[in-house]
């Protein structure tokens, strides 16, 4: 007599499919049987990589040692030259050998919390979060703790409300600036204030610094690793090439730590991946290497689309937008319209009012649940100018009919 166990196992069946991939996913089939969706859900650039990356890619297809297995931490020259990079732009100077360069951003989260952490290690998570972070802590046996911060603090959590979200059992603190998907930006002060609680309790912090580069206005970039050195011990830094230089689809990211931790990391990644695709480290190492005059293009871009978004959010009665100061979305409060009667339906919640808008207004929307914060959508601002503007206008011509 067989015994009736489940299909699939309890930790795996847990994990939620990625929100803001399922709104693209939707959008694109939508658009795909000929509908004129726009979606403002991807987080992803909308120019193509620099040609001299993608030439160092082709020109990396035909060397006979790209064809075989290479070091499962990295190709020893990307390590150095992360390094190298990691000290000219933040100004943190560290060894290739405390660097690890891993399949994506993604890879380098779930190693971070999977090398730490323990069953039962409690992580500090600021809400809003990017989705995957409670995702990788659980998977890693960890408990993901959310801090909530909203729009009256810009969605930047204070030391008061870290402090009281801590326990016995907390052991990481998570840090995200500038902010996926707030793209709020602590300041210097905020950052030495934040990493020297850490530090006062003893906590590591896993920092991830894949915006750096992508600030506007009087907003600056600063590692917290730089500002609170007596942390660098217990700090992991995240990063990679997908946001900076245009490279989503490439999957090189890194994760920089002590030796010690490092080494776990690469030990687990030699058995989970072993190498990062050669082609695509090659192509980063050229995009490392180089300068940032496409990431300052880029950035200029998403300056003036990102103004044009958060004035025309805010001119739409119920939408509350504080001003985003890096990354590349806006991350509107839509609470006072929830109830609210549109099109013959009133809906709940924002998972609701979002369906409503694809199906109505043909535009695709990342609801606030997928963030931990009901009550909010994300917009990315990384799509074409007319598209954001058109995008824009269709969700404020059906919210002005709410009653």
């Amino acid at each position: 007599m067989s015994i009736d166990r489940p299909r699939i196992s309890q930790r795996i069946a847990a994990i939620s499919e990625s929100a803001t991939l399922a709104v693209d996913a939707k959008a694109k089939a939508l658009k795909a049987a000929g509908r004129p969706v726009i979606g403002f859900g991807a987080g992803e650039p909308d120019f193509p990589t620099p040609e001299y990356i993608v030439e160092a890619a082709v020109t990396a297809c035909r060397v006979p040692r790209f064809h075989k297995y290479t070091p499962a931490g990295g190709l020893p020259e990307l390590r150095a030259a992360i390094a190298e990079k990691t000290e000219r732009d933040s100004g943190y100077r560290v060894e290739a050998a405390q660097v690890l360069v891993t399949n994506g951003g993604k890879q380098a989260v779930y190693e971070a919390f999977a090398a730490l952490l323990d069953p039962g290690d409690e992580v500090l998570v600021p809400a809003p979060y990017w989705t995957t972070y409670p995702e990788s802590i659980k998977l890693a046996g960890g408990v993901p703790v959310d801090v909530v911060a909203d729009e009256t603090t810009g969605y930047k959590v204070s030391v008061e409300q870290l402090e009281a979200a801590r326990t016995d059992r907390t052991k990481v603190l998570l840090f995200v600036s500038p902010s996926n998907p707030t793209g709020a930006v602590y300041s210097r002060a905020e950052i030495e204030e934040i990493g020297r609680w850490a530090d006062g309790h003893g906590l590591w912090v896993i920092t991830d610094e894949i915006y750096e580069h992508l600030v506007y206005g009087g907003a600056e970039f600063h590692s917290l690793p730089v500002l609170v050195p007596e942390l660098a011990d217990r700090t992991l830094v995240l990063n990679g090439v997908a946001k900076t230089y245009a490279m989503t689809g490439w999957r090189v990211g890194w994760l920089i730590g002590p030796a010690d931790v490092v080494k776990a990391a690469a030990n687990m990644q030699s058995h989970a991946t072993s190498n990062v695709a050669n082609v695509s480290q090659a192509a980063a190492l050229a995009a490392v290497t180089g300068d940032l005059s496409a990431v300052a293009e880029m950035r200029t871009a998403f300056d003036r689309r990102r103004q044009t978004m958060v004035r025309m959010l805010n001119e739409i009665p119920g939408i509350v937008c504080p001003e985003p100061e890096g990354a590349f979305y806006a991350y509107p409060s839509v609470k006072a319209l929830l109830g609210k009667e549109i099109r013959g339906k009133r809906p709940q919640t924002s998972v609701e009012l979002a369906s409503l808008i694809l199906e109505e207004a043909e535009v695709a929307l990342v609801p606030g649940e997928a963030f931990g914060t009901p009550g909010y959508f994300r917009l990315s601002y990384a799509l074409g100018d007319d598209d954001l503007v058109e995008g824009v206008s269709r969700v404020g011509k059906l919210l002005a009919e709410a009653t």
